[in-house]
């Protein structure tokens, strides 16, 4: 046997080998028809994914860069690794507005040239035309929760440290800027002895470094009538004492009857719980947070009693879920838009009416959202709303396209 023969027969048994041979026999595996219309959806899904993620980059990420590299002297090949950090981010976005483009572009396209209407001659409904679109659809879903919930908050991350550090600023793992954690509970009264609910203690901090805040201020209102402000240069939590060691600071009280106390200290121990630094460990935006991050946050602030920020935190958390829906619900819509018979439809139109009908889901999402925060509606009701309303008008525009 020749050596270039044998050659290609062991490159047979390599595992990238394997692997296609493996695949192509699965997609051997799929009804004739469904890889024929999964062939004509790929195209311009791949087309609408690129299209909007270099508009939202550009817009997003790219002018800020390059002014930072012409006025701060970034470099290009930081410039470079920061945008392709920021990629993920924007390519999230864009995997809802692509799949409804892909969808109504390809069974536009298939509805103009008679393709669909070949098919329901031979007795194939709508329903299983539209299938294919259904399961790019579900396929694409997945990808979005793994893209928002594993790849994106690491990769925004990293592009962050990356960009601070090339511009000379030190960064920490744990850090954060303009902490705020605000703890309700009892309010005792000194003089009836009954005690009520309300803001117990406001926690500020300038910024959480190496683990310790820096540039403290605590207003404690636990005693009706008492106000008692804490400032402290530092403040680090000690373990072994389950409290806020304030280091090099003042405390000021301010009496019912208006008279001021003032004490300076070196050290001082102050009972409130590690909720401050765990908070600032975070990150700031929701968005930016895992699912367990966003339930961590969620539990933080029902352990501070703070219903307000617990109740937009449920709402995010129900958005993690809801947003990667976003395909499904463009996928059904786009594809039985496009199903109609004698549908025509351009790129451009295509591209207007994808981002006309983005708009309208969004809007819709934002208002629910809202009235989920203010506590209108249940988080989860605000969160799915929109979700079941859009399946609910994509399910009327399948079944008008069916007649």
């Amino acid at each position: 046997m020749s050596g270039g023969r044998l050659g290609r027969l062991r490159d047979r048994d390599s595992w990238p080998w394997r692997w296609s041979r493996w695949c192509y026999a699965k997609w051997r595996l799929i009804p004739l028809l469904d890889r024929w219309l999964l062939g004509e959806l790929i195209a311009p899904l791949l087309f609408a994914m690129a299209a909007f993620s270099v508009v939202s980059l550009s817009v997003g990420v790219m002018f800020d860069l390059v002014r930072k590299i012409v006025e701060a002297g970034l470099p290009v090949q930081v410039a470079l690794k920061v945008l392709g950090l920021r990629l993920p981010s924007f390519l999230v976005i864009s995997f809802p507005m692509a799949t409804l483009m892909a969808t109504l572009l390809a069974y536009s396209r298939l509805s103009a040239n008679s393709e669909l209407k070949a098919l329901r001659s031979v007795g194939i409904a709508t329903r299983r035309m539209v299938a294919p679109a259904l399961v790019l659809a579900l396929f694409m879903t997945s990808l979005t929760f793994i893209f928002n919930d594993v790849i994106v908050p690491r990769a925004n991350r990293n592009a962050e440290i990356t960009l601070q550090r090339a511009l000379g600023k030190a960064i920490s793992s744990e850090k954060g800027d303009d902490i705020v954690y605000s703890r309700f509970g009892k309010i005792t009264s000194s003089n009836r002895g009954d005690s009520g609910k309300g803001l117990a203690q406001l926690f500020y901090a300038k910024e959480f470094r190496g683990g310790a805040m820096k540039g403290v201020t605590v207003l404690d209102f636990s005693r009706f009538g008492y106000t008692q402000m804490l400032t402290a240069d530092k403040a680090i939590w000690n373990e072994r004492e389950a409290k806020w060691e304030f280091l090099q600071g003042q405390i000021l009280t301010l009496t019912p009857s208006g008279s001021t106390t003032r004490a300076e200290f070196e050290r001082y121990l102050y009972p409130l719980s590690s909720a401050p630094s765990r908070i600032a460990k975070l990150p700031k935006d929701a968005n930016n947070m895992t699912v367990s991050e966003a339930i961590q946050a969620q539990r933080l602030y029902l352990e501070a009693g703070n219903r307000k920020e617990e109740r937009r935190m449920k709402v995010r958390i129900q958005e993690k879920f809801t947003l990667p829906m976003a395909c499904l619900v463009f996928g059904l819509i786009g594809s039985s838009l496009g199903a109609k018979p004698n549908a025509r439809t351009s790129r451009s139109q295509g591209f207007g009416i994808s981002v006309v009908l983005i708009l309208i889901y969004y809007v819709l999402s934002f208002s629910f959202s809202s009235l989920g925060v203010k506590g209108t509606l249940s988080p989860f009701f605000a969160a799915w709303s929109p979700v079941l309303i859009s399946l609910f008008g994509g399910s009327l525009l399948l079944k008008q396209a069916s007649r």
